[in-house]
């Protein structure tokens, strides 16, 4: 049995030993340490730095190395928290957290846990996007597992180099870094969007930190600022495309499944090319999910159910529109129809309460092979189209389609910002008393309207989820929460559900799950109440996402572990940032 990697401590093996029912958990009473000396201090899961005590100390030979004083984690979160606010900038913020991480990871996640609303864009999105840019020239540890194409055979021995045994893994967040964040293609660098994601599972759903692993697939980059920098450590080619690029991500894909045959494969940013290609894929095959597909059209969904309780229509007949058919868009677009079938209406009937524009336009018949195979289902015939009144066929905007379509939700995924203009709006609302608009693209400069101007428009009528997050509005006499579409409400709960009930896959059922119970927690209440939960309380999110995912789980018969009292498994499973009582062994 291999000891949890760079710790000097085995919590599966001691699990295991205690009796509980899988080695993920519930975590043990106490933390077994085999390190001892200076090593102690260079593993993080077990490093405490001034909150070891005296008899600690004096147990692992720590007697010297450290000062006399004695601080417990709460005197140590002032501390570093005050360290934290004294970096000049997000990007020092995300240095120095990143330090932590390296040096204490439960000191980390303890702060990150309790500092989420304000250090959540620090650690992932916006921040992180910078960071990775510069990856290459800061690089200073290792912080996941580096997969080249270019040795395939290789994939194997860089896993049991990571030192994780087949029990000892629940996640694998995995990234080829073609669509990173709103900046693209970043080659190797994109290691640490997989990382940072895994810091977000473990501080919204206390998923284990030793027991999930960061993977980049390095194909190459087709960016030529780092193909051309002297510093860049990946794979210096254009990226890989085709066949052998396929033969790679199966050959990661039946390694990984047969190494850590209970973990979810997690994609994240892969190109619009891919990212749906891969998962319907691999759906079917083994427990995947893909967070900009599946977790983005999950939290709009809860969103979008929220808005229905507050305006007391059902979802199956609400119109939708929505701008930007991408990967994300049309994610969200499936798990809405999918959600008006369960509610009653055939799939045709679902298709037609939705119109979607790409680049060109809305899709339709009219744009021939321009349309891509993921769009083709809610592609407008020409019989439809007959009727309206427009200047070009091949080409309908945006204007156009409200004016004809009359939607009463409309979702932006553009990247285009200000295409939700004053005239688009005030023509959606004309046909419905509380227009739901969630202009969703990331970040602020790309949205497509700010929530002040919709607000505005609307005389306050407007039902708001952006992407990014925004202070609150007042208008009138009253005060708007803004609701922010963070895929952190759900993501984290699903992989939470993975470690208690063990599914053999991940259903569309189990996410519309999660979508719902982030939908009941949002308060869909009194004009200008959010529409969805505050990042602020993740934890719980978290745990009620997990309870209805495994429920789910269980419906569908994918469920390998039968779960009986939902609350206390699901609560067993987080694993808290404290320090436990040590056994030097």
């Amino acid at each position: 049995m291999a000891k949890t990697r760079d710790s000097g401590v085995d919590e599966a093996k001691a699990a295991r030993e205690k009796g509980y029912r899988n080695p993920s958990g519930p975590r043990p009473p106490r933390q077994r340490v085999w390190a001892r000396s200076g090593d102690v201090l260079k593993h993080a899961i077990v490093n405490r730095g001034t909150a070891f005590t005296q008899e600690e100390r004096r147990e692992l030979g720590l007697v010297g190395l450290q000062p006399s004083g004695v601080v417990d984690i709460d005197g140590q979160m002032r501390r570093v928290y005050e360290q934290f606010r004294s970096q000049p900038d997000p990007l020092a913020k995300n240095l120095f957290l990143s330090a932590l991480r390296d040096r204490n990871e439960t000191l980390f996640y303890r702060l990150l846990s309790e500092n989420l609303e304000e250090m959540l864009p620090i650690v992932y999105t916006p921040t992180i996007g910078e960071a990775i840019e510069r990856f290459s020239h800061w690089y200073m540890r290792p912080s996941g597992v580096f997969l080249s194409i270019d040795e395939p055979d290789a994939i194997e021995e860089s896993y049991r180099n990571y030192g994780l045994g087949s029990d000892d893994v629940d996640l694998v967040v995995v990234t080829d870094a073609e669509g990173i964040l709103g900046i693209g293609d970043q080659g190797v660098g994109g290691v640490m969007i997989a990382s940072g994601k895994l810091a977000v599972y473990t501080a919204a759903a206390g998923i284990h930190p030793r027991r999930a692993i960061p993977v980049v697939l390095d194909v190459g980059t087709d960016n030529l600022g780092l193909l051309n920098d002297d510093l860049y450590i990946g794979a210096r080619h254009a990226r890989v495309r085709g066949e052998r690029y396929d033969a790679f991500v199966e050959k990661f894909v039946e390694v990984t499944t047969k190494l850590y045959p209970h973990a979810m494969i997690h994609w994240e940013d892969f190109g619009a090319g891919n990212a749906h290609r891969i998962l319907s894929t691999y759906r079917e095959r083994c427990c995947t999910f893909n967070d900009d597909i599946q977790g983005t059209a999950a939290v709009v969904l809860a969103a979008a159910l929220s808005a229905c309780r507050t305006t007391h229509t059902p979802i199956e007949e609400q119109r939708v529109v929505v701008h930007g058919a991408g990967t994300a868009g049309i994610g969200i677009v499936e798990l809405m129809r999918d959600e008006m079938v369960r509610a009653g209406l055939s799939p045709e009937e679902a298709n037609a309460r939705f119109w979607c524009l790409g680049s060109r336009g809305l899709i339709s018949e009219h744009l021939g092979d321009h349309v891509r195979d993921f769009q083709r289902p809610f592609a407008r015939t020409k019989k439809e189209l007959a009727d309206w009144k427009v200047q070009d066929p091949a080409h309908i905007g945006l204007a156009d389609v409200v004016r004809h379509a009359q939607p009463t939700v409309l979702i932006g995924t553009s990247a285009q910002a200000g295409a939700f203009t004053k005239d688009v709006v005030q023509e959606m609302a004309r046909h419905t008393e509380r227009p739901i608009v969630f202009p969703l693209s990331n970040p602020t400069s790309k949205a497509e309207a700010l929530p002040e101007d919709l607000l505005d428009w609307t005389d306050g009528k407007a039902l708001l989820a952006t992407g990014s997050p925004f202070e609150p509005v007042e208008y009138g006499d009253v005060t708007y929460e803004i609701a922010q579409a963070n895929n952190a409400l759900v993501f984290p709960g699903i992989g939470l559900a993975v470690t208690v009930c063990r599914p053999t896959r991940v259903t569309d059922h189990m996410i519309a799950a999660a979508a719902e119970a982030v939908g009941r927690i949002g308060s869909g209440g009194g004009l200008g109440s959010s529409l969805l939960p505050p990042v602020d309380v993740l934890r719980a999110v978290s745990g009620s996402v997990a309870m209805a995912v495994c429920a789910a789980a269980e419906e569908d018969g994918v469920a390998r572990v039968t779960v009986e009292n939902p609350v206390q498994e699901v609560f067993d499973l987080m694993w808290q940032p404290t320090y436990r009582p040590i056994d030097a062994v």
